[in-house]
């Protein structure tokens, strides 16, 4: 038993009305009772209790309240439905405007309306002695309790009171059903074998079952009782309605969490990509396992009570990379990366997101903005104090550079590749067109048509990439198309939390790529933490969205594309050595099997010394409170490799966190796979931009023809729209200075 001892309390204190009239109503079984329980909950009364046949056939075998079963209305399943009001004219009328609603019903049902109280209180009886009724009948076998107190929405009770029976019928129990249908809580005794051993097995798989039952209906084991030592082991934790729907957990958060199962391999030193926070705080808060954990006791409810508003789950979710790496290392597949956002999609429903976040998360809008004036963003974040200026505006570390826009996105590019009027690929629709001729059928060619997709790195900071994808997909003999609209996976969303606005980009894309869904064409993505949205968010937060499961199978990296469809396709041989480095998110998802196969066929002899994580991890790395523990993270391998690297071997980076963190502490550039290809494709005869390739040297490195163009191009249109700003500044004091001498 439990002993409290109550210093205080505070009573709502509810308006017993004086005067009551009863409703008993009849129809043909206890299930449409259950049905009607919302529409006549509707009419306010203040009770509302049900019971069955069963209730009803155990009182006449045991000879109890004949009267009161006397006045029943004819039926199989019964509804007490009582009214109040300060006068009996008044309740009456209550209970008057219901009949007339039920006259309408199909099947109509049998009612009678008792206004005399000493009526009523038979009826009352024979409600209040059902479980006298139906514990021991004489010539069956005792009934008890055990799962004799679950509840529902109302609204579900009788979809589940059927669902319940059929159980019931499975394991050949017998039982009634009644209890208070207005707050749809059922009570019920069974007939369960508790002497013989197989009695008891059957009862467990029994209570497992029921359990499951109410909980898959969002319902409670106890909803008046209690739980008790019969149901304690059987409570189910917390179950937030959560974003992601966690299809390989039974649909639920807490499940997810319980697997792990404490292990610690997150708790490891070296090697690996599980878990980089842990391996520079060496904080158990901070490993794998101390996440889920925390987790888990939230969903427990016990050690955790504020669930979604607790700042020491927050605090130790601050310096999760959201890597996936535990997704991919650890035995049991924890995925605190999934954790993380959905948790914060709850915790910043109340609370405030920092401005930052909420810069970085929206990355992609900014960059759209930034592309129609690229010259004068790149001003106001690349020349000293006014960059310094940014830095502090979006709290980026001083250490830190801002990357700069490129004077042309890639899909201007594209745009202007196709303006000279050549006939465009089949599948590409011309810009500016309506949405009713964007979405016009187009002819699609899936044997040798691919979309790349133009992730907002790749197109607005690094269209260089994008274009020699495109170069190589082209030599392969692939027809390339490029969606013209504007699409965001929502990547740095999920790190945030921003889970509704993620949802909302997917759907966008789903709907925008349906005719290449259907067609099953090929995507090519390049940039790894944009191609693990579509292999693994995607499907979390639409399990059950056939476009979603068939767009995450038509998803390929570069590398995994030329494996799967261009495996005859002669790759150009390059006689280099490389040190590559696998984005997080292509190590635990997709895994680097195709990239390392693509670099062989090339005859490129590679090496990979960094298994974990660079520390970038998207806007983690330009955080001011977290640049320390991404600097170090990076320091652990990823730094101290490239350093080490020889002057002529290549560094290979897809990702773009990846090369911005080895660009910003090393003096390496990292090529993305896609621009190995193209070096390969042009170094016999060319180089691209005609910058001259430069041998190997200390101030010279091979991705400098790549690295240069790029930077001066830059340079460029700062000094242009420099000019210009200055011009209209002069022109501006000039036109103010003749205005004042008139």
């Amino acid at each position: 038993g439990t002993c409290a001892t109550v210093l205080e309390a505070t009573c709502r204190l509810v308006e017993s009305p004086p005067e009551r009239v009863l409703l008993v109503i009849g129809w043909p079984d206890i299930y449409l009772c259950a049905d009607h329980v919302p529409q006549i909950m509707e009419h306010r009364p203040i009770g509302l209790e049900g019971f069955d046949d069963v209730i009803v056939n155990a009182s006449r075998r045991l000879g109890l309240n004949p009267e009161g079963l006397a006045l029943l209305p004819e039926g199989k399943g019964w509804l007490l439905v009582e009214f109040g009001a300060n006068t009996a004219a008044e309740a009456e009328a209550q209970a008057r405007q219901l009949m007339e609603v039920l006259e309408h019903s199909a099947p109509p049902p049998d009612v009678r309306l008792f206004t005399d109280p000493r009526l009523a209180r038979r009826i009352w009886d024979v409600r209040e002695s059902s479980l006298g009724a139906t514990s021991h009948v004489p010539g069956e076998a005792p009934r008890w309790e055990g799962f004799e107190d679950s509840a529902v929405a109302p609204e579900k009770l009788g979809a589940y009171l059927r669902d319940l029976r059929k159980l019931m019928n499975d394991f050949q129990y017998g039982g009634a059903f009644y209890g208070h249908f207005g707050h749809a809580c059922v009570h019920t005794r069974m007939d369960y074998d508790l002497e013989s051993a197989e009695g008891i097995r059957k009862f467990r798989r029994f209570m497992e079952e029921a359990a499951d039952l109410v909980v898959g209906y969002g319902g409670s084991l106890s909803g008046e009782h209690g739980d008790g030592q019969a149901r304690a082991e059987l409570l189910d934790p917390w179950q937030p309605e959560t974003h992601f729907k966690f299809p390989d957990d039974h649909g639920s958060l807490a499940s997810a969490t319980l697997r792990c199962v404490g292990v610690g391999k997150c708790r490891r030193y070296e090697g690996g990509v599980m878990c980089p926070s842990f391996r520079v705080t060496r904080d158990e808060e901070h490993s794998t396992r101390g996440r889920a954990h925390l987790l888990w006791e939230m969903t427990q409810g016990g050690v955790i009570k504020d669930r979604w508003q607790n700042e020491a789950i927050k605090e130790s979710l601050d310096l999760c990379l959201a890597c996936k790496g535990c997704k991919s290392d650890c035995p049991t597949g924890v995925d605190v990366a999934t954790y993380k956002a959905e948790f914060l999609s709850h915790y910043y429903e109340t609370n405030r997101r920092p401005p930052n976040t909420l810069a970085f998360a929206n990355i992609d809008l900014w960059a759209r903005a930034a592309s129609h004036m690229p010259g004068v963003v790149n001003l106001t974040t690349q020349l000293p104090f006014l960059r310094d200026l940014a830095k502090m505006a979006a709290g980026i570390p001083a250490q830190r550079r801002i990357p700069a826009f490129a004077p042309q996105t890639f899909k201007q590019w594209w745009e202007e590749r196709w303006s000279d009027g050549r006939p465009r690929p089949s599948g590409l629709s011309s810009a500016g067109a309506p949405p009713a001729v964007e979405r016009a059928p187009r002819p699609l060619r899936s044997e040798t048509t691919v979309l790349l997709w133009a992730d907002t790195f790749n197109n607005h900071f690094l269209p260089d990439t994008a274009k020699a994808a495109v170069e190589v997909l082209e030599a392969a003999g692939f027809d390339v198309t490029v969606p013209l609209a504007h699409l965001c996976c929502g990547r740095p969303l999920y790190d945030v939390g921003m889970l509704d606005r993620a949802k909302i980009l997917l759907l966008d894309i789903m709907d925008e790529l349906l005719p290449e869904i259907e067609a099953g064409i090929p995507i090519v993505v390049l940039e790894p933490s944009c191609a693990a949205v579509f292999r693994d968010e995607l499907t979390n937060l639409f399990p059950k969205d056939e476009r979603a499961r068939a767009l995450s199978q038509q998803v390929f990296l570069l590398s995994e594309f030329l494996e799967k469809y261009a495996k005859d396709f002669p790759l150009p041989p390059l006689a280099r050595k490389a040190l590559i480095h696998g984005h997080c998110h292509h190590k635990a998802i997709m895994k680097m099997t195709a990239e390392e196969s693509v670099l062989r066929r090339m005859g490129i002899d590679f090496t990979a010394p960094a298994h974990g994580c660079c520390g970038m991890a998207g806007a983690f790395g330009f955080e001011k409170e977290k640049y320390d523990v991404s600097k170090a993270i990076g320091e652990l391998e990823l730094l101290p490799a490239v350093r080490k690297a020889p002057t002529d071997w290549l560094i290979v980076a897809d990702g773009f966190s990846c090369r911005e963190q080895i660009a910003q502490e090393t003096d390496r550039q990292a090529l993305h796979l896609a621009e190995v290809l193209q070096m390969a494709l042009r170094e016999a005869t060319e180089s691209p931009e005609g910058i001259p390739l430069f041998e190997a040297a200390p101030q010279h490195y091979p991705e400098d023809a790549w690295v240069r163009p790029r930077e001066a191009a830059i340079e460029r249109s700062m000094k242009r729209t420099g000019l210009a700003v200055a011009g209209i500044a002069a022109g501006a004091a000039l036109l103010w200075a003749l205005g004042r001498r008139r």
